[in-house]
């Protein structure tokens, strides 16, 4: 980003008079004072303070100017303020104004699983042809999503955007704001049931991703979930279906994994054996749908298995870590649902044997009155034969303890720990370890299980 003040001022209708700053430079934009880089635009907005009340600050970091509520009284300090009624609303209209005027591609992903995962291979597909830029760390939302569309170099040629949503009519919203020329949806889950109450709302919600698509845009989505080809007979664009099941446009053929990464095949290059650097079955999908926007964009066979190969994924994203002892950390700390955990612990199960299965699982939060039983019914996954040491943590966790113990898990092997109670759990997994284990951490980020990895990895 590049723009003078004199440009920003235009885009977001500023009410006050900016002549006398018109021709100060911003290169970024930023949100938190201590973040901001020299030259940026801060943007107050309200959190669990007032933005506002860390202009003073931003300006000491490097500030260029400041958008400003115009609700908002200030003393003219005489530091450049662009006022706006609404500093949100504002960010997003600049967003909108700089996606427009540097014209990449617009690829939007989404979906309750896989999600960052896919936004990473297609970054990296579209990258071997391409200049990309992509959704950086969890930059998912009504705030991010401008962030990363004004954080674009002005020789992009085209945007991954990952949407992320917890209620009705925050993908309608970042979807018409990015206006995609390609969306994709994933999977349905359980995640966020507890504001949908349903799958079938749950599927309702992610279908916004396409109110923004263009006319002349294409929906690639999942095959084989019967929730999302019901409601895909009703778009207009045209449609792009990947999954495991034979009537997709992609689907896989064959399926190789070893304890490190994952060999496949599929139907539309019989000949050609892809490899992604990632464990889980599941991952497949993810490669597919991106591999479906690289066809879509007539990257070749060749810079798809170069993409998909050198993929760099998302920091805390299913990745493999190892430990002080010399264990393997299977870390996927950033968030969890139930469709989830069982994907990751029938990856574990498969995996070659060379020495003790350790399970770190946090709250799934957001499942609201379902929590209990989808909590339970991960029961179902976990043996002691299989997984030799379990370790819960939360108060959500209380019904898998206990129908663990039903099943006749043994109590000696089993321990439930407080969310707040990381320190013994700490203790407890240090003195357990053994350099052969795999140790899988996974949980809602609300939950924090990235405290556990940092006090167990290398240094």
């Amino acid at each position: 980003m590049k723009m003078n003040i004199a440009e920003i001022a235009r885009a977001v209708d500023a009410q006050n008079d900016i002549e006398q700053w018109s021709e100060i430079e911003v290169s970024g934009v930023a949100f938190d004072s201590r973040k901001l880089k020299n030259g940026d635009l801060f943007v107050p907005l309200q959190g669990a303070r007032d933005g506002h009340e860390f202009v003073a600050t931003a300006f000491q970091n490097g500030a260029s100017a400041t958008l400003w509520a115009a609700d908002r009284s200030y003393e003219d300090d005489g530091y450049p303020r662009i006022v706006v009624d609404d500093p949100l609303a504002a960010l997003q209209q600049l967003g909108k104004y700089y996606l427009h005027k540097i014209n990449p591609l617009v690829v939007a992903v989404s979906g309750s699983n896989g999600k960052t995962t896919t936004k990473d291979m297609i970054a990296s597909i579209l990258s071997t042809q391409m200049n990309v830029t992509k959704t950086y760390a969890n930059f998912n939302n009504a705030i991010g999503v401008p962030v990363t569309l004004l954080n674009m170099e002005s020789n992009t040629e085209a945007v991954v955007v990952e949407m992320g949503m917890s209620h009705f009519g925050e993908l309608d919203e970042l979807s018409k704001l990015v206006t995609p020329d390609i969306a994709v949806l994933t999977m349905i889950g359980e995640a966020h049931i507890e504001f949908f109450g349903s799958r079938d709302r749950i599927a309702d919600a992610k279908m916004e991703i396409t109110h923004g698509l263009r006319e002349d845009g294409t929906f690639v989505y999942n095959g084989d979930e019967p929730l999302l080809r019901e409601r895909a007979k009703d778009l207009k664009q045209g449609q792009k279906t990947f999954g495991r099941q034979l009537d997709n446009d992609i689907y896989a053929t064959s399926v190789e994994q070893s304890d490190h990464d994952l060999r496949f095949k599929v139907n539309l290059w019989p000949d050609e054996e892809f490899t992604i650097p990632m464990i889980g079955e599941y991952n497949v999908n993810n490669a597919m749908a991106a591999m479906m926007v690289g066809h879509l964009l007539h990257v070749t066979p060749s810079h798809l298995k170069i993409g998909l190969a050198n993929v760099e994924l998302t920091e805390n994203r299913a990745e493999w870590l190892t430990g002080q002892q010399g264990e393997k950390i299977l870390s996927d700390v950033y968030n969890s649902n139930p469709t989830a955990v069982k994907e990751v612990l029938e990856t574990l199960n498969e995996l070659p044997e060379t020495g003790r299965r350790l399970i770190v699982l946090g709250d799934m939060l957001e499942l609201g009155d379902a929590s209990a039983k989808l909590h339970a019914g991960l029961a179902t996954e976990i043996d002691h034969q299989h997984f030799q040491k379990v370790f819960l943590v939360g108060n959500e966790m209380t019904a898998l303890k206990d129908q663990l113990l039903a099943d006749g898990y043994p109590a000696a092997d089993l321990k439930h720990y407080a969310s707040d109670d990381q320190d013994q759990l700490i203790d407890d997994l240090q003195k357990t370890i053994q350099a052969d284990d795999i140790v899988l951490l996974k949980g809602s980020h609300g939950i924090h299980l990235e405290n556990v990895l940092n006090a167990l990895k290398a240094k």
